[in-house]
């Protein structure tokens, strides 16, 4: 049992427990800031990514992302350009012919991100393990006088994520590839279309956990709104983030057509990125 008085949460001026995507909460988190989203494969970080950069150009931030995920080619910020563009995000991704590369390839745009200006936030879609976070082991010199955060997105239905120690683990990875420290939790607990609510609270106690054991804060926690329910405030004490489903993989993106705003089917998928297998 976690106990309460060793938990971080992350630091409003309210003390109510406001939906943090309301326009307030949310500009006070994400205002002139660069937010670095990491986590391992299958976590839901660049899901997460996109339904932060969409809710903060909706509450009239100047918002940028950068897609910097070179661990996974399938399931990147860029396969909703179109989407983000439509909300006057601005995408910084590779163009032409290496817009499917899976090498890091830093633009000379991304340079520019380090110091949002007043009423911007730009957001760093990060490779999904320590391998994809060694890239911003290269921006530690800029990132050291800037105004960063680096939150860690876990998903308690993940392999090597599943536990505290795993979640420590995959910290520790992340911080000794990256220079950098994680400085937020983000519970992102799901099974894509086969959440339910049981599923987010086994997350948001997992993230409780790891936050006592290491005393990083609990940004918040995510909550689709097609499951999203008044009852679920009765145990979670974290602010909650309500998202829509925006990425899907390509096999579950063809059984479901009546899904709006998701990633179009434009890539078979290999079978072993379908069931999580690592490359040996």
């Amino acid at each position: 049992m976690v106990s309460a008085k060793n938990v971080v949460l992350w630091p409003y001026d309210r003390e109510d427990r406001a939906m943090i995507s309301c326009i307030d909460n949310f500009q006070e988190i994400t205002r002139n800031k660069l937010i670095m989203i990491a986590g391992n494969y299958g976590s839901g970080k660049t899901e997460v990514s996109v339904n932060m950069a969409i809710a903060a150009a909706g509450n009239g931030l100047k918002v940028s992302i950068a897609d910097m995920d070179i661990v996974n080619p399938y399931f990147r910020c860029r396969e909703v350009q179109t989407l983000m563009k439509s909300h006057g995000i601005r995408v910084i991704i590779p163009s032409g012919e290496m817009a499917s590369a899976d090498t890091p390839i830093i633009l000379p745009e991304t340079m520019g991100m380090f110091n949002p200006p007043d009423g911007a936030l730009n957001i760093f879609d990060v490779g999904g393990d320590p391998v994809g976070a060694r890239i911003l082991a290269g921006f530690r010199n800029h990132l050291v006088d800037s105004h960063y955060e680096l939150w860690q997105v876990i998903n308690s239905r993940r392999p090597f994520t599943d536990t505290i120690e795993g979640c420590l683990k995959m910290r520790s990875d992340i911080e000794s590839a990256s220079r950098l420290k994680v400085t937020g939790i983000i519970a992102n607990s799901h099974l894509v279309l086969e959440t339910t609510p049981d599923v987010i609270i086994e997350g948001y106690r997992l993230a409780l956990a790891v936050s006592s054991a290491s005393g990083i804060p609990v940004v918040f926690v995510t909550v689709m709104k097609s499951l999203f329910d008044e009852s679920l405030l009765s145990e979670i004490k974290a602010p909650v983030f309500k998202m829509t489903r925006r990425m899907l993989p390509p096999w579950i993106r063809s059984c479901n057509d009546d899904v709006d705003d998701v990633m179009p089917a434009k890539r078979s998928v290999p079978w072993g990125r379908r069931i999580g297998a690592t490359d040996a």
